[in-house]
């Protein structure tokens, strides 16, 4: 590969390089045989970077090698021993490969595999900036890329947002190349597919786009690929740039693109016939589509036995109705309807509310307030005070407030019991829209009672059934109505009954595994009666 091409407009003492080495002009702009030229250009390129490295190998005399690179992003051993210390041995030994090309450096001294060849500017400097040499070779206008980029990051652990009693203990971390490795140990296959994508003008953030080819719709997977690469932004920093930029309804409170730290459950959802979208410098791994359910589902539901998984996730559906209307229904009826309420229950709440100056509707919403800040406060401060802050601020608030008849027992009681019911949903993402619907929720109550909250569910529900996920609806299978894949919603069917994928994501290779492979002690029987 030799596409020497002559600059055009540059000082034989100091080309002339716009500082944007991204314009158009520049990208077309290639290397030269002129091994000072190449230098200049690119010192003017990284000026004013004290850790960009110039290194110089002279051969004969004169410069014959120039390495580049970035000492903060590469393993300065690796970099050593593979491509200073071959170079500089290959130098002493004058006259051999005197007219050595850069394409000859790859067989005779860079000694890792990683390696490519390029021409042009931008990617010298691209490559550059994500960890690599470059080598440039006196007499050649291409430039040897090797990647030597630095392996420091922290170790694998169990992703604090999603911990679990049974199950993997290992997360997804910062470093792109670890996360493919951890989804491709768990999903063999060279069906698994990963698609490599450079967003961010000025971060140059790379963006996977993971897949099982021949199970994921092939529609969906191209919907996602348009979204990503519609993306023009100067910089992405985290996945979440990412979901805010590909999903379908961005004033939803309800996430349409999962999010995940854990690696088995990306396998399991590519499994599925879903797409996962890893974004470097992020450890969490987006998932799409995303239906209402996986909000309510955990990792840990498929490896504890299915009637036990089944009743948490009665408890959750039930919880998750706690989350969003128990305080809504307190308020309506102490407003409204007090006739719904027993006798004694009614004396009990009246004379608990008696010294309130307040509405129960602002009774509610002060201590929904207060336990919203105990929670935020509770996660932004330090580990080795967060915890005790939340619980001492709660405890010493709720019960100063109720001697000083600012509030009443009863709501102290029904907003706890709400905050215990927004902590069993086991999605983050999730649980912050319900968080976020209890509160118009309140005002509807306030305002129009029992009646209020009735209207309240019919919009929550006509929006949840209107929502879709790169063309999933939201609310499948239950909206539209798919029996065969209602096990495994309403219940956690047994692994061997779950025959078939979910039709909305799986319709392309529909069959999981055989059916017939309900365990039994016939085998073991007929296993003894053979022996």
């Amino acid at each position: 590969m030799n596409c020497f091409k002559k600059w055009m407009h540059i000082s034989p003492v100091y080309p002339t390089i716009p500082d944007d080495y991204n314009s158009e002009e520049v990208a077309n702009t290639v290397l030269t045989s002129d091994l000072e030229q190449n230098e200049l250009v690119f010192k003017q390129l990284f000026h004013n970077s004290f850790d960009i490295v110039f290194r110089k190998v002279r051969q004969a005399g004169e410069n014959h090698w120039l390495v580049i690179y970035i000492s903060s992003l590469v393993e300065e051993q690796m970099l050593d021993d593979h491509i200073l210390k071959p170079l500089i041995s290959v130098a002493t030994k004058l006259d051999e490969l005197t007219n050595e090309k850069a394409e000859d450096l790859d067989d005779q001294i860079i000694s890792i595999g990683n390696t490519n060849l390029t021409c042009k500017i931008t990617d010298v400097v691209n490559q550059v900036l994500t960890g690599h040499a470059a080598v440039l070779t006196l007499g050649s206008s291409d430039a040897m890329l090797v990647n030597v980029n630095s392996k420091s990051q922290r170790s694998l652990e169990e992703p604090p947002s999603e911990p679990v009693i049974r199950g993997p203990r290992v997360g997804f971390i910062e470093n792109i190349s670890m996360n493919i490795g951890l989804i491709r140990s768990r999903i063999k296959t060279s069906r698994l597919k990963m698609e490599s994508y450079t967003i961010g003008e000025l971060s140059q953030t790379q963006v996977v786009i993971t897949y099982i080819e021949g199970i994921a719709s092939k529609a969906v997977v191209e919907e996602v690929r348009n979204r990503i690469t519609r993306i023009q932004i100067d910089g992405i920093l985290d996945s979440g740039y990412i979901e805010e930029f590909i999903e379908d309804n961005p004033y939803s409170p309800f996430p349409l693109v999962h999010s995940t730290e854990r690696p088995d459950v990306v396998a399991a959802e590519l499994l599925e016939g879903k797409i996962g979208i890893l974004v470097d410098t992020s450890p969490f791994v987006l998932i799409a589509p995303m239906t209402f359910w996986n909000g309510l589902q955990a990792s840990e539901d498929y490896y504890i036995r299915w009637p036990i998984a089944t009743f948490v996730r009665w408890i959750r559906f039930l919880f998750i109705f706690i989350a969003i209307f128990a305080p809504p229904l307190y308020v309506a009826i102490t407003t409204f309807h007090q006739e719904m309420i027993p006798t004694n229950l009614v004396l009990s709440i009246a004379s608990s509310r008696e010294p309130v100056p307040f509405p129960a509707l602002i009774e509610a919403l002060l201590m929904e307030i207060i336990f919203e800040a105990l929670r935020e406060a509770g996660i932004r401060l330090p580990k080795q005070i967060g915890q005790a802050i939340s619980i001492v601020g709660a405890l010493v608030i709720g019960q100063a407030s109720v001697q000083a008849g600012i509030i009443s027992a009863p709501i102290v009681i029904i907003v706890s019991i709400t905050g215990i019911a927004a902590f069993t949903i086991p999605r983050y993402s999730f649980a912050n829209g319900i968080r976020l619907l209890r509160f118009p929720m309140l005002f509807m109550a306030g305002t129009l009672g029992l009646y209020g909250i009735v209207l309240g569910f019919m919009c929550i529900l006509l929006h949840v059934t209107a929502l879709r996920s790169f063309g999933v609806p939201y609310f499948t299978p239950i909206a539209p109505l798919a029996i065969k894949n209602i096990k495994d919603v309403i219940i956690r069917a047994p692994i061997w009954a779950k025959t078939r994928r979910p039709q909305a994501t799986g319709s392309s290779n529909s069959v999981r595994q055989p059916a017939g492979q309900k365990p039994g002690p016939s085998q073991g029987k007929q296993t003894s009666e053979n022996n």
